[in-house]
C-alpha cells in the first residue's frame, strides 16, 4: 500500500518529456528544417532521376532489337534509316554517318576521309553517351555528400542538447540520453537519402555501359557498310523454318496370298 502510494506520487511529480522527430525539429529551429529540406530534395531529386534513366535506357535497349530485325535488311542505309524512330539513339547514328560519308567523297586525301568519317562517328556515340549520362553526377553527389549533412544537423542538435543541459544544471541520463538521440536522427536520414542514391548511380552506370557496347558494335557495322559499298554487313538472324515430320514410306503392294505384285 505505502509502496503503491510512493508510486503513485513518483509518477505525479515526473516531468511528461517528449521526444521524437517533430519534438527534435523544433528544439533545433531553422537551422535544422533547412537541413531536413535540403535532404528532402536530393531524395526527391535521386528518384526522378532513376525513373527518367530507367525509361530512356528501356526505350534504346528497346529499339535496337528493331535494329537487329528490319534495318539492316534494308538495300540501303537510307531505306533502313526510315525504319528507325526519328528521335532514337540508332537514328542518329545512321542519319550522322550518312552525313559524313556525303562529306567524306568531297576529300581529296583517302586518309584523312577515313579518320573523318570514323570521327564523325565516334562523336556521335559520345554524345549520346553523354546524354545517357546526364543526372548521374547528382546521384553520386548525393551518395557522397547526404551523410555528412545529415551528420551536420545531428552536430547542431547534440549543441543545443549540451547548452540546454548547461542552463538547465542537469546531467542525468534523461536530460543527456534524450535530446542527444533525437540529434541522430538526422544522421539517419542522411544514410536514408545516400544509400538508394549510390545504389542507383551504380546500377545505372552498369546499363549505361551495356549500351555504349551496343553502340560500339553498331557504328562499327555501319562503319563497315560505308566503307563496303553495302558488301559488309551483320548476319540478320532469321527465323528457323518449321521441321516436317517424314512421311512413313509406302508399303509394297501384296496379292491375296500375300506374295508382292510384280509390276
Amino acid at each position: 500500500m505505502i509502496i503503491e502510494l510512493l508510486t503513485a506520487g513518483a509518477g505525479e511529480a515526473a516531468p511528461a518529456t517528449q521526444f521524437g522527430f517533430w519534438e527534435a525539429m523544433e528544439q533545433g529551429g531553422a537551422i535544422a528544417w533547412f537541413i531536413f529540406g535540403v535532404l528532402v530534395i536530393m531524395s526527391i531529386g535521386s528518384f526522378y532521376i532513376l525513373i527518367t534513366k530507367l525509361l530512356e535506357q528501356n526505350k534504346i535497349m528497346k529499339q535496337y532489337k528493331g535494329v537487329r530485325t528490319s534495318f539492316w535488311k534494308a538495300p540501303t542505309l537510307k531505306d533502313g534509316a526510315t525504319k528507325l524512330d526519328k528521335n532514337s539513339a540508332w537514328r542518329q547514328i545512321v542519319d550522322d554517318a550518312m552525313k559524313a560519308d556525303e562529306d567524306h567523297g568531297k576529300m581529296a586525301d583517302q586518309r584523312e576521309a577515313h579518320d573523318y568519317l570514323h570521327g564523325s562517328l565516334q562523336a556521335s556515340e559520345d554524345s549520346i553517351n553523354a546524354k545517357l549520362a546526364g543526372g548521374l553526377p547528382f546521384l553520386a553527389s548525393v551518395g557522397a555528400t547526404a551523410p555528412f549533412i545529415g551528420l551536420l544537423g545531428t552536430v547542431i542538435g547534440i549543441y543545443r542538447a549540451l547548452i540546454n543541459i548547461g542552463l538547465a544544471g542537469s546531467a542525468s541520463i534523461d536530460k543527456v540520453a534524450g535530446p542527444v538521440g533525437e540529434a541522430l536522427i538526422m544522421t539517419a536520414i542522411g544514410l536514408l537519402v545516400a544509400v538508394p542514391a549510390v545504389l542507383a548511380y551504380n546500377w545505372l552506370q552498369s546499363r549505361n555501359r551495356r549500351i555504349a557496347e551496343l553502340l560500339t558494335g553498331f557504328s562499327t557495322d555501319v562503319l563497315a557498310y560505308i566503307g563496303s559499298n553495302g558488301q559488309v554487313k551483320p548476319v540478320v538472324a532469321t527465323a528457323a523454318p518449321a521441321k516436317t515430320a517424314p512421311k512413313p514410306a509406302a508399303k509394297p503392294a501384296t496379292t491375296a496370298g500375300g506374295a508382292p505384285v510384280k509390276k
